[in-house]
């Protein structure tokens, strides 16, 4: 199947395929309560305020590794895409390597796909069928109906930090812990139109188009943040239409070892592929 970018429920790149597998609809996820409430609300401004914040206590801490998971729900099948890597936060620039899973009968195998993460553009490399091995696939986040947050499978890390901005009907859940470390856990629901109108100006392009193409364009979140405010963990529940079918989309990013070299080179001209890409 080749891929096709489209407006407001077109198929996109890595989902495309898994979206066929699975087939028919899905459940609305459940929003979260009122903003301000519990013992976090009265830490600077409240829960809203704390969250809204992470994109910035991020770009503070420079880089971090990264763990990413995407599930997608359609017609009782769920399927699990999961990549790891790194992300500079300071240049804006990230490196995954994510791993497809196989078919629905549990053949084909699938090569990892690296992925190079930047503003405006999402390189790719093992893409799919058609594309030679040494070269890479090259997509303006800006043109896509979702703005990458789900077309690659992962969602970008400081992009799902910038979404937070967005952050309404938050409220704060309790401390639990992370990789030993205590964190505050907050639930709440971000709009992707208004984090879009917020952003720093490398996500604003690729979420005013977000804010065009799902189906929902209330999305909601659990955020996990450490004492610096530094965003630990993030779930967002993504809603888009595939086909007439309203596909879930569960993506969690979980981010560690701050301050981690992490290199990241975008790929010359003449090493991206310009032909024909499909699924």
């Amino acid at each position: 199947m080749v891929v096709q970018h489209k407006r407001r429920g077109g198929a996109v790149a890595v989902l495309a395929a898994m979206a066929v597998v699975a087939g028919g609809g899905c459940s609305d996820p459940g929003a979260a309560a009122e903003d301000g409430n519990g013992p976090a609300a009265g830490r600077s401004g409240g829960a809203a305020d704390e969250v809204r914040r992470a994109a910035d206590a991020l770009t503070g801490a420079r880089s971090s590794k990264a763990r990413t998971s995407m599930e997608m729900a359609s017609g009782g099948t769920r399927v699990t895409i999961r990549g790891e890597g790194g992300y500079d936060f300071a240049r804006g620039v990230g490196r995954l390597k994510v791993v497809l899973p196989p078919d629905a009968a549990g053949e084909d195998e699938h090569k990892p796909i690296t992925e190079l993460l930047t503003s405006g553009a999402l390189y790719m490399k093992n893409r799919g069928a058609g594309v030679p091995a040494d070269k890479w696939v090259r997509v303006d986040t800006t043109t896509l109906d979702d703005g990458n947050l789900v077309t690659g499978g992962a969602t970008d890390p400081l992009t799902a930090a910038e979404l937070l901005r967005g952050a309404d009907q938050v409220t704060y859940v309790g401390d639990v812990e992370i990789s030993g470390q205590k964190v505050r856990h907050f639930k709440g629901v971000t709009d992707i139109g208004r984090a879009a109108r917020v952003a720093e100006p490398h996500a604003r392009a690729s979420l005013a188009a977000a804010a065009k193409g799902f189906a929902r364009d209330v999305v909601p979140f659990d955020a996990y943040l450490d004492e610096a405010g530094r965003l630990r963990k993030v779930r967002h529940r993504f809603a888009f239409v595939n086909e007439g079918r309203t596909v879930d989309v569960t993506s969690t990013t979980v981010l560690f070892d701050f301050g981690a070299r992490v290199v990241v080179q975008l790929p010359d001209e003449k090493d991206i592929y310009s032909g024909r890409v499909e699924a």
